[in-house]
């Protein structure tokens, strides 16, 4: 395949300005492959195939390619390389014709991930990012040594300059040492942990959500001006090998969000 046989990709809510580099690779590479009538198993060329005939580099390529694994549409292996995964979806209604398409079971997406999908400009103010030594209780839930480096960071979340959620993150830092060097304020936690060496790949989370009144300084960093219930959810996402990747409890503004799932066997 050459360059000039790439097809762009579609317009309409997402043109090529409004998607990162590594984000128009992969769907131009998943069009492709749903072009070619590519079947789960099949093996697809190596990274460094697929970087010359996509004209990027492989580091572009690789996140591409890990972007489409964290949405359950490629899977590697470390012997083999990449291969089209096998399927686990579910139908999804259509957007009101009737229609149904699918999606990924049990796939975990960021907060930049679910924005660039509706078309919503993100935004990220950075209240505090260090590492220090896990606690006795983090280590057990991460499943590291007490005392373990662990990145943490603060953050509040913004959607088209509305602030959403409040986040307190925190990672082992030995399964992606980049998290310690990464401004934040404009990269995807989930894409950094994707083009990490090897790649995370955000795959389950254990996930509870409960109401309840804001503190005096959950209030003022949501902006709230009037007694509003927040939505408190913790979340423990798990990599590609089971392990704890990411702990994180997010406070979201009850007026701005809404929590929903599939419940299934």
């Amino acid at each position: 395949m050459h360059q000039s046989d790439i097809p762009p990709l579609p317009q309409g809510l997402l043109g090529d300005v409004a998607l990162p580099l590594y984000a128009q690779v992969a769907a131009r590479l998943w069009a492709d492959m749903a072009a070619g009538g590519a079947k789960p198993g099949d093996r697809l060329p190596s990274e460094r195939t697929l970087a010359a005939q996509y004209g990027v580099s492989r580091v572009t390529m690789r996140a591409a390619l890990a972007d489409l694994a964290a949405r359950g549409r490629v899977e590697s292996s470390a012997a083999r390389g990449w291969f089209v995964a096998q399927a686990d979806e579910e139908p999804v209604d259509g957007p009101g014709d009737g229609a149904t398409s699918t999606r990924p079971r049990h796939t975990v997406r960021g907060f930049a991930d679910y924005a660039v999908e509706q078309g919503l400009r993100v935004r990220t103010r950075i209240l505090s990012s260090s590492t220090r030594p896990a606690t006795v209780a983090e280590a057990e839930t991460l499943r590291i040594g007490p005392g373990a480096e662990l990145f943490e960071m603060r953050r509040l979340r913004y959607l088209e300059d509305l602030v959403v959620v409040l986040e307190h993150n925190r990672l082992p830092l030995a399964l992606c040492p980049d998290l310690a060097t990464t401004d934040f304020t404009t990269a995807s936690l989930y894409a950094t942990l994707r083009n990490a060496e090897p790649p995370q790949f955000p795959r389950v989370a254990d996930y509870s959500v409960e109401a309840r009144q804001p503190l005096r300084e959950e209030g003022e960093f949501l902006e709230l001006t009037e007694p509003t219930p927040v939505l408190v959810a913790q979340q423990l996402a798990f990599n590609q090998d089971g392990r704890p990747l990411e702990l994180t409890v997010a406070i979201y503004r009850g007026d701005r969000y809404r929590f929903r799932a599939s419940i299934t066997d």
